[in-house]
């Protein structure tokens, strides 16, 4: 492979994966419409630092657009694609469910189609956790899913099965990355450890859904993205977990950030969401056999990593929304 098209490349994981596969010498076609979900200005510094590597090439195009859509992938005539482009966020997706489905559906089916056009043999879709809602833990990649309980956690679900289909009728070698409470440098302003750590440093009271013993499987960026990197591999079709395998509950990811900026943080517990659910916890058995991959990066340094990125560039992150 030499061409990849990673969707979302501004987004969170889009920017590592872009990032690190431009480092293994790739050809990189960066698709991301920057929609403004959160403040766009972190996607724009996330931009920044890769815009200008040799390799990289960046189209501000939504995947919805599948005239679009078709040009590039007649332009570049890519190797295979990775998919990171989603509408995030499972109470938002409760507003506005349309374009949970438009984005991560639709935009999914676009992709997948222009694959079989161009001769394109391998997709990685990224998925969620989120999809486990309901079932035992350790979550395996054999649980049945057919239950969701957020429209966000929906349209992945369809987004899954879509690809299957096209395995199944193409020949598409597809592999699909369900990831666990991302979280690092530069992460989502609308996922609790940003917040948090945003929070504290400028002293804000802290918004927590239920008693925060609710528990995550909390997976560090660096790992998320490797594990997606090492999904291009032919596998047929897949499912496979990437997580940490180590969940810890939500007051223990606050005690680490109070420990690392310093500052005791003050909490107002809220009603915990319906759409939420309570615990994570990643069976990584498969990942580990079939791509050899397993998180390098614990809870209480990732933490650590994530709140010394926070001070060094608070000079603007401090006017971030969230």
């Amino acid at each position: 492979m030499k061409t990849i098209i990673v969707t979302g490349a501004a987004g969170f994981i889009g920017s590592k994966v872009s990032a690190m596969l431009l480092q293994q010498g790739y050809t990189v076609i960066g698709i991301d419409n920057l929609n403004d979900y959160y403040d766009i200005r972190i996607k724009y510094q996330r931009l920044e630092q890769i815009k200008d590597r040799q390799g990289f090439v960046f189209y501000q195009e939504d995947i919805e657009n599948l005239e679009a859509m078709s040009l590039i992938f007649q332009q570049h005539q890519p190797d295979a694609v990775i998919n990171l482009a989603a509408r995030a966020g499972v109470r938002y997706s409760m507003e506005n469910p349309h374009i949970y489905m438009s984005t991560n559906a639709q935009g999914t089916l676009n992709l997948l189609e222009l694959c079989r056009e161009y001769g394109v043999h391998k997709f990685v879709l990224a998925s969620t956790s989120s999809l486990y809602a309901g079932q035992e833990m350790p979550f395996n990649e054999e649980l049945p899913v057919n239950t969701p309980i957020s429209p966000y956690a929906a349209s992945k679900k369809a987004a899954e099965v879509m690809a299957y289909t096209y395995h199944y009728l193409y020949g598409l070698d597809v592999s699909i990355t369900r990831y666990f409470t991302v979280y690092g440098p530069a992460g989502r302003p609308d996922m609790s450890i940003f917040r948090f750590i945003k929070w504290i440093l400028e002293g804000t009271p802290l918004e927590v859904f239920g008693d925060g013993s609710q528990s995550r499987d909390f997976t560090y960026i660096d790992d998320i993205a490797r594990g997606t990197i090492a999904a291009l591999k032919p596998l047929g079709y897949e499912i496979i977990n990437l997580g940490n395998n180590n969940p810890d509950k939500l007051s223990r990811a606050i005690e680490l950030i109070e420990e690392y900026t310093g500052k005791k943080a003050r909490i107002e517990y809220k009603e915990f969401h319906k759409a939420d659910i309570m615990a994570t916890w990643a069976d990584i058995n498969k990942a580990n056999r079939l791509l050899s991959w397993s998180p390098e990066v614990e809870l209480t340094e990732g933490i650590r990593r994530t709140v010394n990125w926070m001070k060094d560039n608070w000079d603007w992150v401090k006017f971030l929304n969230i």
